[in-house]
């Protein structure tokens, strides 16, 4: 079946190139060139991923990212790749916060567009079990309370659904699997998206920050993953 991408970006003759670029390459496309025209088109026929442009006419592209992740449901999990600034850290940091699962700045390579579309679309893919799955083990790993089906790419506390981007599942295995390991930013990044991380990128940060939100009883006082200064991050063995 084919994977249905929507851009939301008032760059028409951008969006033309792109949607041409991305249909070749076996994609659906549709555009919208407004937010609200945007959210109006995931209603009317939902998309497996969003590229979505911060810099709209009608409402902050921030605020377009609230709302797709705040649908709840099947909904929230469409995935939202963010066309930021070049040079304008604070807009890939909040829209990160808010659930987008990746970001590219403009100006942009169509190619370097398709590699992270696959990347994420893989991400959230892989919850069908049958490539990445097959791969790691079936078993579901438990630390305490918390839990993290690989399978079905889910996370519950005590039972309780934990809601992540797919990114964030992708980081919480990978510190997961390495459980009393220190690991730096840049090998957490390399583990999970294959590339080293980029200068001055708080990204990781955040996205661990939400994480601890998910997983912790106390966010700012957190158990399970722990931050090891001037170093990076360690997923504790010993839980609950």
């Amino acid at each position: 079946m084919t994977q249905q991408l929507l851009m939301i970006e008032d760059d028409t003759r951008l969006a033309s190139m792109v949607g041409e670029y991305l249909r070749q390459s076996g994609y659906g496309f549709t555009h919208a060139a407004t937010g609200s025209s945007g959210l109006q088109a995931l209603q009317d026929s939902p998309a497996d991923l969003v590229i979505l442009d911060l810099m709209l006419p009608d409402m902050d592209g921030l605020e377009v990212c609230r709302r797709i992740k705040g649908q709840g449901g099947e909904a929230a999990r469409t995935a939202v790749l963010m066309l930021t600034a070049k040079g304008d850290p604070m807009d890939r940091i909040v829209g990160l916060e808010i659930g987008a699962d990746d970001y590219l700045p403009k100006p942009f390579e169509p190619r370097e567009l398709l590699a992270r579309i696959r990347a994420v679309l893989r991400r959230g893919g892989d919850s069908s079990g049958s490539n990445h799955a097959s791969a790691c083990s079936h078993k579901v790993m438990r630390f305490g309370s918390l839990e993290i089906d690989r399978d079905a790419r889910s996370v519950s506390v005590s039972g309780n659904p934990c809601e992540l981007t797919s990114y964030q599942f992708d980081l919480l295995v990978a510190l997961a699997e390495r459980a009393g390991r220190v690991l730096s930013r840049d090998q957490i990044m390399e583990a999970v998206r294959g590339r080293e991380l980029e200068a001055f990128d708080r990204s990781i940060d955040v996205h661990m920050g939400r994480i601890r939100s998910a997983i912790e009883l106390d966010a700012k006082d957190p158990k399970r993953i722990l931050t090891v200064r001037g170093v990076g991050y360690v997923f504790a063995k010993q839980q609950d």
